[in-house]
């Protein structure tokens, strides 16, 4: 996705957490001393939100909002593509998606 290099607020992002560990992905809406908020999935349901974006299907994953504090947080890496990888947020404006924060954040295509 073209536009700011930086990890801030509207971000799209993999936050990597431990305790227990857990990768998720969606929009940073804050980072702070006291932690992050994300708006969007666990890593591992991300395939099946854009299939079922996709498709059109009935919602069966969805995103939710997190907070996870700061002595939880390992890494947070922006969602960027990389060469022939490309971004879970180029994915799905590619398939005609739009921007996918935009879906994320309610504020539906």
């Amino acid at each position: 996705m073209s536009g700011s290099m930086l990890i801030e607020e509207g971000a799209l992002v993999v936050i990597h957490c431990s305790s227990p560990r857990e990768k998720l992905w969606g929009v940073l809406l804050r980072l702070d001393a006291v932690g992050a908020v994300l708006r969007g999935l666990d890593l591992n349901s991300v395939e099946d939100w854009l299939r079922q974006q996709r498709r059109g299907d009935e919602p069966l994953v969805g995103p939710s909002t997190v907070f996870i504090p700061t002595h939880r947080l390992e890494r947070i890496s922006l969602d960027e593509s990389s060469g022939a990888l490309r971004s879970y947020g180029d994915r799905f404006a590619e398939d005609g998606g739009g921007d996918v924060r935009d879906v994320l954040l309610g504020r539906d295509r």
